[in-house]
């Protein structure tokens, strides 16, 4: 996994377990228990996204089982008391869905399920037909980045780049994703601005900056030797 940034067709899951609409109660459930999955896509025709069925979809059917239930309380879930009588996808799934398309970054795709408050994207076309599924334990496989790779990713991007007259004056380390950028600069106010570039990098854990100025004192305290 090279180049940043990464983006979700990178990471995604191309075999995706999903139902018909029209796919019943039951086999829902069958099929997540035989895949040990806790959500699907809803399918229509040749494999558009309409919807996605999850386990929060179906426990209403349990939960409103106990006839104890208020009404005050069940006219304020109006929506639960529909999908504990549903029987079908079509009537159980929430729609519309919420998907990502292939190219969009991971940095995206997380800001998505955080906002939306979901596990999972269905990963559709510009048509709304399934390509695939990217979960949360899917973004985080750019933190299995080698600590080389990302040293030579951080040194081509972001040292050469934004340092091209003494990029050789910087060293850069890394351990288990955290970067160390040591080194003098003829711009301090170039520091902050590495930082920034460096944290963007796919599988940085952290960074650490040790850069001070070309112009410090060669006869001070970091030059005496013993």
């Amino acid at each position: 996994m090279t180049g940043t940034p990464h983006v979700v067709s990178d990471v995604m899951t191309q075999a995706v377990v999903a139902v018909g609409r029209d796919a019943l109660f039951k086999e829902i459930v069958r099929t997540m228990e035989q895949w040990k999955v806790s959500a699907m896509p809803v399918l229509e025709g040749e494999g558009r996204v309409i919807g996605v069925v999850s386990e929060a979809d179906l426990l209403p059917k349990e939960e409103f089982r106990d006839d104890d239930q208020s009404l005050y309380q069940q006219r304020l879930r109006l929506t639960d008391v529909a999908k504990a009588g549903a029987t079908r996808a079509e009537e159980l799934m929430s729609t519309p869905a919420v998907t990502v398309h292939p190219d969009a970054t991971l940095a995206q795709a997380a800001r998505i399920m955080a906002v939306r408050h979901v596990k999972r994207l269905p990963v559709v076309d510009g048509v709304g037909m399934l390509q695939g599924i990217v979960s949360r334990a899917d973004l985080l496989k750019v933190f299995l980045r080698s600590d080389d790779d990302i040293v030579e990713e951080v040194r081509r991007t972001v040292v050469s780049c934004l340092f091209p007259t003494s990029n050789h004056a910087i060293s850069v380390n890394v351990h288990e994703g955290v970067v160390t950028l040591h080194g003098h600069l003829h711009d301090t106010s170039l520091i902050p601005v590495a930082v920034r570039l460096v944290r963007a990098v796919e599988g940085v854990v952290d960074v650490e900056p040790h850069l001070t100025g070309e112009s410090a004192d060669p006869g001070g305290p970091q030059a005496h030797s013993s």
